[in-house]
């Protein structure tokens, strides 16, 4: 049921009760710790030596929200769940909003969450400069159960609420001093001596005693709150036209605003209990858990090593990866030295990397100040001899195998012997880059997604030989970088592009045989890719797909789709977006329009492989699209795990949502094929293969576990692991 966690109560000479929150490490409040604030509360109201109550967290932190590791077992019904709304009604509204006594809530740290709904039930709030307020549950496809729904909108107002609500971004103290949300900001040394007089001055009448839930003040009259929340709507229906809880959220608010904040709170607790049981919720929790999982490797991070620390980091590279990679690198505050063959390509990669610092700088996400001293920590070479003191070098030069096995034979030359070599190539097998060196305990794959300062994930690849102190590192170093890592063993295209390549191989199968390639594309966005197949491999250039297709058919050749369309378009000198021509047009603003020229090559390139036009394919639906396109991922994938590849299958579900924009809200590739059943891809999959060939053909972990009926994610027995 979550953590043991619990709440103190201690009452000082001046009359003020101090409820203390304890709970690490971010006092999230478990159904412990809220039936101890109860208890608390109704302590403190009937003593006499109490007059007033003051809320706070232990260790400088409010508190960070509900308990989600509690929220498992109210899907699967496992946890004694209080009746719905239980907590909001009885708990924060009838104990502590209605309490006889006035409460403060002393805020340092955060109130996220259930923790700021706990503090909006307090009748005033007194914060740290530092704190962090906001209401983030969105974004485990739940809404904001403990009135929420109801109180912002009366503190801060119906915009301002909604916008809070539905980006599920919080706000810092002063903000929230600004909107009404939070009544002073004080030192943390005076915060909890501030709240106590603040209590006092109410008890004495020298300051209002406010219910929040009755506040009308802020509230547009309703022909003008009616037009708010029906803008609100539509704003989220555009933007996660997917998602149902965005909308149920708006609806709960309105029934406040309407009927009232005690109607308002009732459709709050019961469209929370429904949600939490709903499938949004279930795959978002699952991410969130599992994001926090990768960083831990058995036989790895369970050693007790400890991270060195990277002093100073050098770049091979400087073009479109190398500089993101520079880029990531010195946000993060680590010196970096980037080194380049020519003057012209180094003043050329340096450029870059000051661009994406402006763009930052442009949207107001960093001060001028702030640009100067970040670029300060960049310094470019043309020469290995500053190399002598660093801690990891990262090699981002193009994907040729013998220029790689030179350039790691040198760096072992010119680096200390404790230097990280590690490359970021996409494709190309480790063991074959550190082939010419003595180093290969310490050669690792960083393997960034373009652009690299962006994307979120990082693939650590490591080989037979690499250390796991190597590993601990640069899994530091991932987290210090704002990074999720995730740890996979070394075969061609690793984890993310090698579940990944079936992607567009799908997709080109499908058109030879009519399939409007167009629709395959807006069938894959609709079902909340962030780009179908075709317009990905124009993003990426046809070069870097052919070189990578020509690294499966080598490796992979039974099962990889041959088709000529993408060699016939690049002879046409078509080569993706770069040249405004690929399987799209683009114009100036890289807005892409589709092609009707595109027939002749998809005609030439069928009767080269002599594929002939399937009235059914003509005729597909949008579901089998998607099934057409994503099995053949779900199947790799498998393949993938049953390989040891990947440590666990939770790490392929973030890598194909943090690495390839798998919609999160799906729960990554596997979490989502569990949820369709390993028996109805296997059947499917079967299917296919007889009609369309070895493409399709389900690979044996699934035909296993399909004969079972046993869910794809379940752990792989004593896995003759890659790792």
């Amino acid at each position: 049921m979550g953590s043991k966690g619990r709440t103190t109560l201690e009452v000082g000479a001046d009359g003020v009760a101090i409820i203390t929150i304890i709970n690490p490490p971010v006092n999230s409040l478990s159904f412990d710790v809220l039936y101890s604030l109860k208890d608390n509360y109704e302590q403190a109201v009937r003593r006499d030596d109490v007059k007033a109550i003051v809320l706070t967290g232990a260790n400088g932190k409010f508190s960070g929200g509900f308990d989600i590791s509690a929220f498992g077992g109210l899907q699967t019904g496992k946890v004694e769940q209080p009746k719905p709304g239980y907590v909001s009604i009885e708990i924060i509204s009838g104990t502590m909003e209605a309490a006889k006594k006035p409460s403060v809530a002393a805020i340092d740290g955060l109130a996220l969450g259930g923790g700021l709904e706990v503090a909006m039930a307090c009748h005033a709030r007194v914060s740290t400069p530092t704190a962090q307020l906001g209401l983030p549950e969105l974004q485990l496809g739940v809404l904001p159960g403990f009135g929420g729904t109801q109180r912002l909108p009366r503190l801060v107002g119906l915009t301002k609420s909604l916008e809070m609500i539905l980006t599920s971004k919080p706000i810092k103290a002063e903000e929230a001093h600004a909107l009404g949300l939070v009544d002073t900001v004080v030192s943390p040394a005076e915060l909890v001596n501030a709240a106590r007089q603040w209590a006092l001055d109410i008890v004495q009448r020298r300051r209002p005693w406010v219910l929040s839930l009755y506040k009308t003040d802020k509230i547009e009259p309703l022909g003008e709150a009616r037009e708010i929340f029906k803008f609100a709507r539509a704003q989220a229906r555009k933007q996660a036209p997917n998602l149902t809880h965005p909308i149920v959220c708006i609806d709960c608010m309105e029934e406040g605003i309407v009927s009232g904040p005690r109607a308002g709170l009732l459709k709050e607790a019961e469209a929370s209990e429904q949600l939490i049981r709903a499938d949004t919720s279930k795959s978002l929790i699952h991410i969130f858990f599992s994001q926090r999982g990768t960083s831990k490797v058995p036989g790895v991070t369970d050693l007790g090593l400890v991270p060195r620390r990277a002093k100073k980091v050098a770049i091979l590279g400087g073009g479109l990866m190398g500089s993101g990679i520079a880029t990531a690198l010195i946000l993060g505050n680590y010196p970096v030295i980037l080194k380049e063959v020519n003057g012209k390509f180094l003043e050329a990669g340096i450029g870059r990397v000051k661009a994406n610092l402006q763009s930052r700088v442009k949207k107001g996400k960093m001060t001028p100040e702030k640009f100067d001293k970040t670029i300060s920590l960049l310094r470019g070479t043309l020469e290995y001899e500053s190399f002598k003191d660093v801690d990891m070098v990262i090699e981002a030069v193009i994907e040729n195998v013998s220029l790689k096995q030179q350039i790691f034979a040198d760096l072992e030359k010119y680096c200390p012997p404790h230097c990280i070599l590690a490359s970021n190539t996409s494709t190309i097998d480790l063991n074959l880059i550190g082939e010419r060196t003595k180093s290969q305990d310490r050669i690792v794959g960083a393997h960034f997604f373009s652009p690299a300062h962006v994307m979120p994930l990082l693939e650590i690849v490591r080989t037979k030989h690499t250390s796991p102190q190597v590993i601990v590192d640069l899994l530091d170093i991932g987290k210090k970088i704002r990074k999720t890592p995730v740890v996979v063993g070394n075969c061609t295209g690793f984890a993310v592009n090698r579940m990944f390549f079936p992607y567009t191989q799908a997709g080109l199968l499908l058109v030879e045989r009519g399939a409007d390639l167009y629709l395959i594309d807006r069938a894959i966005t609709k079902f909340g890719m962030p780009m179908g197949p075709f317009r990905l491999v124009d993003l990426v250039g046809f070069g870097v797909g052919i070189a990578t297709a020509m690294q499966f058919i080598e490796n992979f050749p039974e099962r990889t789709y041959k088709s000529m369309i993408l060699p016939l378009m690049q002879e046409d000198k078509r080569a993706g977006e770069s040249t405004r021509k690929g399987f799209y047009l683009y114009d100036d603003k890289r807005k892409a329009k589709p092609d009707p020229e595109l027939k002749k090559y998809i005609e030439k390139a069928r009767g080269i492989s002599g594929v002939a036009v399937d009235p059914k394919i003509i005729k597909l639906s949008e579901k089998d699209i998607v099934e057409m396109i994503f099995f053949p991922v779900v199947n790799e994938a498998c393949r993938v795990f049953a390989e040891g590849i990947a440590v666990k299958a939770a790490d392929l579900d973030i890598a194909s949502v943090m690495g390839m924009g798998f919609p999160p809200y799906r729960g990554g590739i596997l979490f989502w094929a569990d949820s369709l059943g390993s028996k109805y891809i296997y059947s499917r999959l079967e299917e296919w293969s007889k009609l369309y060939g070895e493409f399709f053909k389900p690979c044996a972990f699934l035909a296993e576990r399909a004969a079972k009926g046993a869910p794809l994610s379940a752990p792989v027995e004593q896995a003759k692991s890659k790792l």
